[in-house]
């Protein structure tokens, strides 16, 4: 069998706002902490702690002549809570989550070239899914 990926597969949207003028990397997703951590005792007794942390963390590279540069400056300023969400339905998956903030300003440089700029979102309600 032969699947075949494109980025074109891949919508991210914002707060409901479709994101364009993506940079190569696109966007990535992580939650922030393991699902259980173990313990073990002296004599080998292990202890499992469920870790009931929600938090996650997608990262948005966009170029810096994204339509949608400006809306996501604005959030990042206002604090913002927004949904992101990243799905692909070729891949049958999706992350992100509800609510989210933008933790900070991207970093900027100018330089020879255009350069990326990238938006971290705090996501306090991280899931993963099938589509």
């Amino acid at each position: 069998m032969i699947t075949q990926y494109n980025a074109k597969d891949c919508t991210i949207t914002v707060d409901g706002v479709y994101i364009t003028g993506v940079s190569e990397d696109m966007v990535t997703g992580s939650k922030d902490e393991e699902f259980v951590g173990t313990a073990v005792g002296a004599q080998g007794d292990v202890v499992v702690n469920v870790i009931n942390n929600p938090l996650g963390t997608v990262t948005l590279t966009i170029q810096s002549t994204s339509p949608q540069k400006a809306m996501l400056l604005d959030m990042a300023r206002e604090s913002r809570n927004v949904s992101i969400w990243v799905t692909n339905k070729n891949l049958k998956e999706r992350f992100g989550g509800s609510n989210a903030m933008i933790k900070n300003f991207p970093e900027l440089a100018h330089t020879n070239e255009a350069g990326d700029r990238e938006f971290e979102f705090q996501v306090f309600d991280y899931t993963v899914e099938s589509v």
